[in-house]
């Protein structure tokens, strides 16, 4: 049977490309996490100080991926890196774990953040309206309303790179917007004593645990190292998936600039954001008000001291346009590294073959199904939890793959170096290092699943190439 020779459509410019980033990067996280890091830090201080570590990481992490993506200017973005850098065994094992956890459940828990906060404004799409019942298990509204968003995605997807561009870009441009307003109408409703509170007491820089009640206990040092890793993971999973564009390089216009660009400007943007946003509710909101959010959202008492009764709206509409958004890119990028293990033999045959929009349809399919799936089960948020260690420590691997490549292939053309090298790549990886053992110290009941599902791609891969060696 003939191979589709059907080939990528490069319809992405550099636009294109940084509001996929921030897209992908800017879901429902800034609006509900800072909710978990005030508690684990308990002063103003430390919440900005977490929130700057992890931009810092962030935007290291993309200054370094820049490197990689000028040498290997194709789809599939992290997982040929790790292939370069180490071999089959490594990439498989990262594109296994990606497909089956990171990315899938990643798209269903934003799905299901989007149905939340549009029962705010529909109430019988709420996750409490049940419309099955079988024992001790149910299927909610909003379960459902958020596998219709990911059908919905995956399908305008299939339409051709050039559907999920417009989608992306336009409701980018306007969430980023939407929060640069959100964060000038904040500080225009500073309250001074709530800054006061804040930023001039006793307690501005002293990290400590701050119960939902408003009572604070003080860290001994290594445990104040756990809280703070403990934060970091909120801030981390926000700022996640800023590697979007290397995962659709053979869809960018001139990708050895354009990629390294579209990292750099997409994680600047969304980083100053998510630092003023922080600064701005710590004008309009005591630190004993953020621990203590209903359900940890955050921006949702903020839109209330903000904008009045009607702020709750004002917010769920910006949450809906930010999620639905951050799915689409989400969707988009997360085919492609299935299509790239596929033409190396290692995924299922017919997701390295496009459509006539030039669009992997079957993998989007694919990945739309499983990311159901994780709708249903009600599990994704553990999942990202347990998820959250490994996902650093693929980026740790990638990194640490730049010095590698620069020993064993110094001829490879590098159009675009890793700024900053080697101190810059060097810090991220004693950071990413600190944070996973940190985690797998402090948090080992959500640490070591995400680590076995990853471990279990090993097996599967020689199973996988033994199946392929014996056809």
């Amino acid at each position: 049977m003939e191979e589709n020779k059907q080939e990528f459509k490069k319809s992405l410019g550099l636009l294109d490309a940084t509001m996929l980033v921030a897209g992908s990067m800017i879901g429902s996280g800034i609006f509900i996490v800072s909710s978990d890091i005030a508690r684990n830090t308990g002063s103003a201080g430390w919440l900005m100080i977490v929130w700057a570590i992890s931009g810092f990481m962030t935007l290291a992490a993309a200054l370094s991926y820049g490197e990689l993506s000028s040498m290997f200017p194709k789809a599939g973005g992290q997982y040929v890196y790790l292939k370069e850098a180490y071999g089959p065994v490594v990439s498989f094992t990262f594109g296994w774990t990606f497909f089956a956890v990171i990315q899938t459940a990643t798209i269903a828990a934003v799905g299901v953040a989007f149905a939340k906060f549009t029962a705010y404004l529909f109430p019988s799409l709420d996750e409490d309206v049940y419309l099955l019942t079988i024992g001790t298990y149910h299927i909610s509204s909003a379960q459902v309303l958020a596998i219709a968003v990911i059908l919905l995605l995956t399908f305008i997807n299939t339409l051709g790179v050039q559907n999920g561009k417009v989608v992306q870009t336009t409701l980018t441009l306007i969430k980023i917007l939407s929060l640069v307003l959100a964060v000038l109408f904040g500080f225009a409703a500073f309250d001074l004593e709530v800054w006061n509170h804040n930023w001039n007491s006793a307690d501005t820089w002293n990290l400590s645990r701050l119960a939902v009640d408003g009572g604070k206990s003080d860290y001994t040092f290594l445990a104040g190292l756990g809280a703070i890793s403990a934060g970091l993971v909120g801030a981390l999973f926000s700022s996640d998936s800023w590697h979007s564009s290397s995962a659709v390089a053979g869809e960018i216009k001139n990708p050895q600039r354009n990629i390294g660009l579209s990292l750099a400007l997409g994680t600047i943007i969304v980083t100053v954001i998510y630092l003023l946003t922080n600064l701005m509710y710590t004008g309009v909101l005591q630190m004993e008000e953020m621990a203590s959010a209903p359900k940890d959202r955050v921006a949702m008492v903020a839109a209330q001291e903000i904008f009045g009764p009607i702020g709750i709206t004002v917010l769920a509409i910006m949450i809906m346009v930010s999620t639905f958004g951050c799915n689409n890119g989400l969707i988009m990028a997360g085919a492609r590294i299935y299509y790239s293990m596929a033409k190396d033999g290692l995924f299922f045959k017919k997701t390295k073959e496009l459509n006539k929009h030039a669009v992997p349809s079957y993998a989007l399919w694919l990945q739309g199904i499983i990311a159901c799936v994780w709708c249903l089960t009600g599990k994704y948020g553990d999942l990202l939890d347990m998820i959250t260690c490994v996902v650093v420590i693929f980026y740790v691997l990638c990194i640490i793959g730049i010095f590698i490549l620069r020993k064993n292939r110094p001829d490879l053309p590098r159009p675009y170096k890793a700024l900053g090298y080697p101190i810059i790549p060097a810090i991220y990886i004693l950071l990413g290092i600190s944070f996973i053992l940190l985690l797998v110290f402090y948090k080992p009941q959500f640490t070591w699943p995400g680590i076995i599902i990853t471990l279990l791609g090993i097996p599967i891969y020689f199973i996988v190439k033994s199946k392929k060696s014996s056809l």
